[in-house]
């Protein structure tokens, strides 16, 4: 069993499900975030005020934990935006590197589907990714900075590509939550694109399940998807999350144009993340 993780970027949507999760295993954790004040809702564990921009002595401050998980990143949800490579990348790099140097000997990293870039279809670990975007760009250097690190300071990755996730505490902007929100207001209208894309979404209970057990788990496992492993259409989810929630509003099909970012149907190949760990 993993001693101590910690858990960067604990006050996120996917830290504030991962932490608990973390917990529910017997594993000991520290959380942090910039402002400790944002992590007031998880109980019985140790939270630390911390900066990335701040790497010095970062490792001993945490406890030099076994396990770090690293789920911060600045700048979103602004996926062209300039900021992603020209200020985030190096903060990130110069982060991590500081860690490593200062001990930490396992990693496990959030990437992104969107590295593989505007390829249709199922994708799989194996197929070489292609960024088309400045977010994604930055994740895939980032993750290739790392890899060439690990030439000359040893020390385990896993680099985990997050497909589509959703639940409670996501971004008001994002689909999941804009709908909820439109349903509590009484709207009869939900405004949406048309639809008929194909995605790989996965609820964040499910998905921070499968990032604690990476993380407990006691090997590197290079890229790897966190995704469903089949796609569904965009409508077809919303009118399941609006069946689910027992509402009559309708989806305003088209109102929205599709995102220019991302191709039009893919999801993700799962069969790394089931046979590493055995859940389907």
């Amino acid at each position: 069993m993993i001693g101590r993780v910690a858990v960067i970027g604990a006050s996120g949507f996917i830290g504030r499900h991962l932490v608990p999760s973390l917990v529910a295993q017997g594993t000991e954790v520290v959380a942090t975030a910039r402002d400790v004040a944002r992590l007031d809702h998880l109980e019985g564990i140790e939270k630390v005020a911390l900066d990335i921009s701040d790497a010095a002595g970062a490792f001993d401050r945490l406890g030099r934990p076994n396990v770090v998980v690293h789920l911060g990143w600045g700048g979103l949800p602004n996926y062209k935006s300039l900021h992603h490579f020209e200020h985030e990348l190096p903060l990130q790099y110069d982060f991590l590197k500081q860690l490593i140097v200062d001990g930490a000997s396992r990693l496990v990293i959030t990437g992104t589907c969107l590295e593989y870039g505007m390829k249709s279809g199922e994708l799989s670990e194996l197929d070489t990714p292609e960024p088309t975007n400045a977010y994604a760009l930055a994740k895939h250097i980032l993750h290739r900075q790392l890899e060439l690190l690990q030439t000359q300071l040893p020390f385990e990755l896993s680099w985990c590509r997050l497909f589509y996730l959703y639940g409670q505490g996501q971004a008001p902007t994002s689909l999941w939550s804009s709908l909820h929100a439109a349903i509590e207001r009484g709207e009869t209208r939900f405004n949406m694109s048309q639809g008929d894309q194909l995605r790989d979404f996965l609820p964040i209970e499910r998905a921070t399940e499968l990032l604690a057990t990476i993380s407990l788990s006691h090997k590197g496992l290079g890229p790897i998807n966190i995704c469903s492993g089949k796609g569904i259409s965009v409508r077809a989810l919303v009118e399941s999350w609006i069946a689910a929630a027992g509402s009559q509003i309708v989806p305003n099909l088209g109102h929205y144009p599709y995102p220019d970012y991302e191709p039009f149907a893919f999801w993700g190949n799962a069969e790394k993340l089931h046979r590493t760990t055995g859940h389907s």
